[in-house]
């Protein structure tokens, strides 16, 4: 009974709190307010229904199309996919409740694996619990002190906390930059140079300069790594990714990527590359021993995306299609959109307050979409950044292009 009357009329809130919590409280209270004050705080809106194109969103009357996910085949609520996942589901369960060597490896775990070497013509593959864990996993176990790595400054954020974890020389080159990326590679003597790269930068939408890349890595004896998240399964005459845009399909020796995107959007991520490699991060990366299997329904969710993927290309065409509209429909609107011909389209507005108000107005419109802020991108280039769906209908395009005239007129981003 004692220990009932000291909490508070919700069960389990406690009501006290010690004298260092308050004086957490009162440091963490400023920092927010700090951030709300250079109008870069975040607040999540809530979606009441599947990812698809037109969703619903608490606070709306009425649904919204979706220009924000990272939903680039539109296979998120893919019916054929979810009826797959169910049987999936009923027979394999929740969870194996196990981590992979212990008793967490499924048939259905090795037919992805299979199936996902089939897709970007490697080896093999081995599946993480998501791309993070899959970039936190390999740079700690391939390089040693020995060796060196040479990182796009704009690199995603698990990438740079991934190297950070292993022992290797680190070096930093200046974004796309080629020729700061050949003079650290020429003064570098490490037993593995390891040229570490996105395909596509999420922020901006543009894309490696992988034929460069590869030039170098083949005149510094380097090894060349790709995270392919913002490319797999739509990017390219296939969907084969940033190697398939450039027509260098096989070029990179490591591909990390993730089935959270465009792959079903669910979870989860992979290493792909050399068999050697792939059998060395079963025996040593931290994530892959340390964290439970991949569900079961993720699992089958997967399988069926690749089943698609492997059959036809007719998504990452119609993709291609409705990203041309669009960046057309803007550029003649006087809009600045960034990136190269990428379904990620940074809509540069620069001033991060102004972003956010714009995309609140866009929302009045029926368009979902969100203003991107530092830290996410840097101070003073704050964006919209609007990603295209094949599951957009040209009448969806269109419209999101209407809408973004009227607001950049009513806010006088664009000349009325």
């Amino acid at each position: 009974m004692l220990f009932l009357a000291q909490r508070g009329s919700r069960i389990g809130l406690r009501n006290f709190a010690s004298v260092a919590q308050n004086q957490l409280r009162d440091i963490l209270k400023q920092q927010l307010k700090d951030i709300e004050n250079a109008g870069t705080y975040k607040t999540e809106r809530v979606i009441t229904s599947a990812q698809k194109t037109s969703i619903n969103v608490a606070g709306s009357d009425s649904p919204v199309l979706n220009f924000c996910a990272n939903n680039y085949l539109g296979l998120s609520y893919n019916k054929d996919i979810i009826s797959y996942s169910k049987k999936i589901l009923e027979k394999y369960g929740g969870g194996a409740s196990s981590v992979r060597f212990i008793c967490g490896t499924q048939d259905i775990h090795k037919e992805l694996e299979n199936k996902i070497s089939q897709f970007h013509q490697r080896e093999d593959t081995i599946l993480y619990a998501s791309c993070f864990d899959a970039n936190a996993g390999i740079f700690e176990v391939l390089l040693t002190p020995e060796d060196a790595v040479f990182s796009d400054e704009l690199n995603h954020a698990s990438i740079i906390d991934g190297l950070r974890l292993c022992k290797a020389k680190k070096e930093r080159y200046l974004h796309r930059n080629m020729e700061d990326l050949e003079n650290k590679l020429k003064a570098s003597n490490g037993r593995i140079k390891l040229i570490v790269t996105d395909g596509v930068f999420s922020m901006d939408g543009n894309v490696a300069p992988l034929p460069e890349i590869f030039q170098l890595a083949d005149k510094y004896n380097a090894l060349v790594f790709l995270d392919e998240c913002h490319a797999t399964g739509f990017f390219g005459a296939t969907g084969r990714g940033t190697e398939e845009f450039y027509e260098q399909m096989g070029r990179a020796d490591i591909i990390n990527s993730t089935l959270g995107k465009a792959l079903g959007g669910a979870s989860g991520g992979y290493t792909t590359g050399p068999k050697e490699l792939i059998d060395l991060l079963r025996q040593k990366s931290r994530p892959y021993l340390f964290s439970n299997t991949l569900p079961p329904p993720v699992v089958g969710t997967a399988i069926k995306v690749m089943d698609i993927l492997l059959q036809s290309s007719d998504l990452s065409q119609k993709i291609k299609r409705n990203t041309e509209h669009f960046r057309t429909g803007m550029a003649k609107a006087g809009f600045t959109v960034g990136g190269m011909d990428h379904p990620i389209c940074p809509v540069m507005l620069g001033d991060a307050k102004l972003a956010g108000i714009f995309a609140n107005e866009m929302l009045k419109k029926g368009i979902y979409v969100i203003g991107f802020s530092y830290p996410v991108v840097p101070k003073g280039k704050a964006r919209i950044r609007v990603q295209i769906s094949a599951a957009h209908s040209e009448k969806d395009i269109q419209r999101c292009i209407d809408a973004f005239r009227d607001v950049g007129k009513q806010l006088g981003v664009i000349s009325k």
